[in-house]
């Protein structure tokens, strides 16, 4: 019995991310359409009606845009915590009580086997959290939306054998670029996004022995490019001897169209 996954979407017009391990079944975010994330789901041959619940990182409509109707359409419970919830009310309209739950920043939840931690990030929304799923001896982190990749964030999940990690931005492509000096500020703040040598910098204090594969999500569709994005951390961890090949691969992410279910 393997954990699977699949990066539905990434980027800043939306995203989504899904996970099984048994016979449990969830998603991560639902900033897409409600049509868009009912075809995500056909391309990897899955159904939103077998989903055990919906996993809330925070607020923004590029996480939430189509959680709502998804939501009361396939009669699915959503987790998020208090100030996730209350920040997103007016944005997602009514959920019915039976379909809402709380989920703590810093708790663990158990779905059947797969046994899911949230921990905080850095980022200019109400309470961001993302998180690390484990089951059957291995683990899945999931992190984007976040300024800097704090001690305690590495703490919690050091030794992957999948990151799905942020690389959002090339930091002289961002500053070359036309967005306003008040935009910029913000992306490169401890409250924005991590850049590519940010993502390669805390990958090389995380990775360990065991983990085989680094998507690169939430990429920039203006301040970054696939190739340059796996450049940059490629590099990075090569600067401390660790080696892109046959044990460990970097892979991309697509903001409308799916990465292929695979095996954690």
């Amino acid at each position: 019995m393997s954990m699977n996954f699949s990066v539905l979407a990434s980027g800043s017009t939306g995203n989504a991310v899904y996970v099984e391990y048994g016979d449990k079944r969830l998603l991560v975010d639902c900033g897409l359409s409600g049509k868009k994330m009912d075809e995500l789901f056909k391309e990897i041959d899955r159904s939103p009606k077998g989903l055990d619940g919906i996993l809330v990182s925070h607020e923004h409509s590029d996480h939430v845009k189509g959680l709502g109707i998804f939501a009361r359409r396939h009669h699915l419970p959503i987790y998020a915590n208090e100030a996730t919830w209350k920040a997103m009310s007016s944005s997602i309209g009514e959920v019915p009580v039976e379909q809402k739950f709380i989920f703590k920043t810093g708790q663990v939840q158990s779905f059947g086997q797969l046994e899911v931690e949230s921990f905080g990030v850095s980022h200019d929304a109400a309470e961001p959290m993302f998180f690390v799923f484990r089951g059957g001896g291995k683990q899945l982190t999931l992190v984007t939306d976040l300024g800097y990749v704090s001690d305690r964030i590495k703490g919690t999940i050091q030794g992957s054998d999948t990151y799905i990690i942020e690389a959002n931005h090339d930091i002289e492509m961002l500053m070359a670029g036309r967005y306003p000096w008040s935009i910029k500020r913000r992306i490169l703040g401890d409250s924005g996004h991590i850049s590519n040598e940010d993502a390669g910098s805390a990958l090389c204090e995380v990775l360990d022995n065991r983990t085989q594969s680094i998507y690169l999500a939430h990429l920039s569709k203006d301040n970054n490019m696939k190739e340059l994005a796996r450049m940059s951390v490629q590099q990075r961890l090569e600067q401390e001897g660790i080696r892109i090949g046959e044990t460990l691969g970097i892979y991309d992410t697509d903001p409308d169209r799916p990465t292929a279910l695979t095996a954690v």
